[in-house]
């Protein structure tokens, strides 16, 4: 299958400029780029993309065996860069997608020459000597619920995982972004994601890092920027002053600020 059109491939901003490709977390799609796109195009060639089972990705691409590991899902990524022949490209994750982008950069070093981590949680669950903000229990409620009701699940978490109880319309959008979501092919990417643990994997990044964290997220609170921080050699850490698990939607100015600072310092 062709791979542009398998995965809703964009590319758009400045044809000469160094790639930087933005990646989407659980749920979403390209589309919750749209603030940032604007403060990259002129500078930077900007590759877009929705993993499969996500967003207008090609639906029969999908299978079980692939995508329940995160592996999976950085094929995609890997397959993305080979098809438009990206090398030294930025990867911007967010959420899993941060993670997602440790794993790719490792299988495909030369297409990817740096890594910037939106909101990055390597272990969602709380392990001896490690907080990742849920419980055991806590995440195998969460599943549950979303087996049982999808979109209940959906309406009911996109405002807490959003965390912007006066700006609604954001805590809608994510929910309308789930809701768009196969609920089969979400489950799958769900359990992948909650309960993944890539803390060893940080240890293996040896390109420039920007891990970028926000002051009030219940989905990654501060202790788990720190960890990433801490894991992955010579990274840069910045906290934004954002709410919620998206400043790339509730805070997108400080967040393509701190992104075009440090692309700014690339070589």
């Amino acid at each position: 299958m062709d791979i542009v059109r398998r995965n809703n491939v964009t590319v758009t901003g400045n044809p000469n400029g160094r790639a930087v490709v933005l990646a989407h977390g659980f749920g979403c799609d390209q589309n919750m780029w749209r603030l940032t796109v604007p403060a990259l195009a002129d500078d930077y060639r900007v590759v877009l993309f929705d993993y499969v089972g996500s967003g207008r990705a090609e639906p029969s691409a999908f299978t079980e065996e692939r995508y329940c590991s995160l592996d999976g899902y950085a094929r995609d990524v890997v397959e993305v860069c080979e098809a438009l022949d990206l090398r030294d490209a930025v990867f911007v994750g967010h959420s899993v997608s941060a993670m997602i982008g440790v794993l790719a950069a490792r299988a495909a070093p030369e297409r990817l020459g740096a890594l910037i981590m939106v909101a990055p949680s390597p272990r969602y669950i709380d392990d001896e000597g490690y907080r990742g903000g849920f419980s055991a229990e806590d995440i195998d409620e969460l599943l549950e619920s979303l087996d049982l009701n999808y979109l209940g699940w959906s309406a009911a978490m996109a405002p807490l995982i959003m965390g912007n109880p006066d700006r609604p319309e954001l805590g809608e959008e994510l929910k309308n972004s789930f809701c768009a979501t196969d609920p089969d092919m979400a489950r799958v990417f769900a359990r992948t994601t909650f309960q993944s643990d890539s803390r060893d994997d940080l240890k293996t990044v040896t390109i420039p890092t920007l891990v970028l964290e926000c002051s009030d997220d219940i989905i990654a609170p501060r202790e788990v920027g720190a960890f990433v921080h801490q894991a992955v050699p010579g990274s840069t850490l910045v906290t934004l002053d954002a709410t919620g698990h998206c400043p790339h939607l509730s805070a997108p100015a400080a967040t393509n600020e701190a992104i075009t600072a440090f692309l700014a310092g690339l070589r």
